[in-house]
């Protein structure tokens, strides 16, 4: 059973410009994840284009193979770095994890 791993963020920058910045930042960052940590089967980064006062500003998309493969991921020492820089950028988070 696969698992997907849908991550949700807000990003605590005041200005557009920074957003935009930061947004790029993590998207390369996770992107990279999956050159170096073998349990991601996929992973995509995508930043809101509409509705900003309203919308997360960007999502992280990733499958797995199963529960255990993505407990590997999130201990990774790569992930917990990337997820380090992640969290000085951020003011929420919001993750659901469902089998497909």
């Amino acid at each position: 059973m696969s698992i997907r791993h849908i991550v949700l963020w807000k990003l605590a920058a005041d200005d557009a410009d920074t957003r935009a910045l930061h947004a790029e930042q993590i998207a390369e960052r996770l992107t990279a994840l999956k050159d170096v940590i073998e349990e991601i089967q996929h992973i995509e980064v995508g930043r809101n284009v509409a509705n900003p006062s309203s919308n997360w500003d960007v999502a992280l998309v990733s499958e797995f193979a199963d529960v255990d493969a993505l407990e590997r991921y999130q201990v990774h020492p790569a992930h917990q770095e990337v997820a380090a820089f992640v969290r000085t950028a951020v003011s929420e988070r919001s993750c659901v994890d469902y089998p497909f």
